[in-house]
């Protein structure tokens, strides 16, 4: 804890302006950086002596629909040397794009593409941003919290064209009526908690005791 408490006075000593705000909390460091420092930050975090963050392990985002900066890029770095894990947080409007640190750690190419590909952040500088994870002519972004869990479109072969065809989701049975505690969507009302009497709803319902 101690180790990570000199780290996050180190960083904002070395980088003022750039680091937005820290928390450490269970024995793990987190700073927000602002978009436009990402690069410059992410570099010295690889090369400063007292940080060598050398390994990107991940890059996810976060979606908060409700915030003015609805999205968050999370990247997660290893230093080997210093034996510490760190968090660095980008904060983004829907249409913000963040710099992309494929020149930094080359294996952001793939993360940042997932990132795009599952929320719709845009990486610039990004020098092959695709979809990596979603079909071709794939409507919306999977992960947002706005996605409908049925999805925009769905594939079926059509025996006629002898090809794979795109359409609109189709349901093939009407819904049901689900409870409030179903994960599915079209539940038009929530069941109330009826405290039932020991017996009742229990065994042949056209028997009497």
């Amino acid at each position: 804890m101690a180790d990570l408490a000199a780290l996050a006075t180190h960083l904002g000593e070395a980088l003022p302006g750039a680091i937005a705000a820290h928390r450490l909390s269970v024995g793990e460091l987190s700073i927000d950086v602002l978009p436009g420092e990402i690069v410059r930050v992410m570099s010295f975090l690889r090369d400063d002596p007292a940080c060598e963050f050398k390994i990107l392990v991940d890059i996810c985002g976060v979606d908060w629909p409700e915030r003015a900066k609805r999205f968050a890029v999370v990247y997660h770095l290893l230093s080997l040397t210093g034996n510490m894990r760190l968090r660095v947080h980008v904060h983004v409007a829907e249409n913000e794009a963040v710099p992309s640190v494929v020149a930094v750690y080359p294996a952001a190419n793939w993360f940042e593409r997932e990132t795009f590909d599952m929320y719709g952040i845009a990486f610039s500088d990004h020098p092959d941003l695709r979809r990596i994870l979603t079909d071709y002519g794939f409507s919306g972004h999977p992960l947002r919290k706005d996605f409908p869990l049925t999805g925009y479109v769905e594939v079926r072969y059509d025996d006629e064209l002898k090809r794979v065809v795109y359409q609109p989701v189709q349901l093939v049975q009407e819904f049901r009526d689900f409870d409030f505690m179903s994960p599915w969507e079209g539940a038009p009302h929530i069941i109330e908690n009826v405290a039932l009497a020991p017996g009742v709803g229990s065994g042949n319902p056209g028997r009497k005791a």
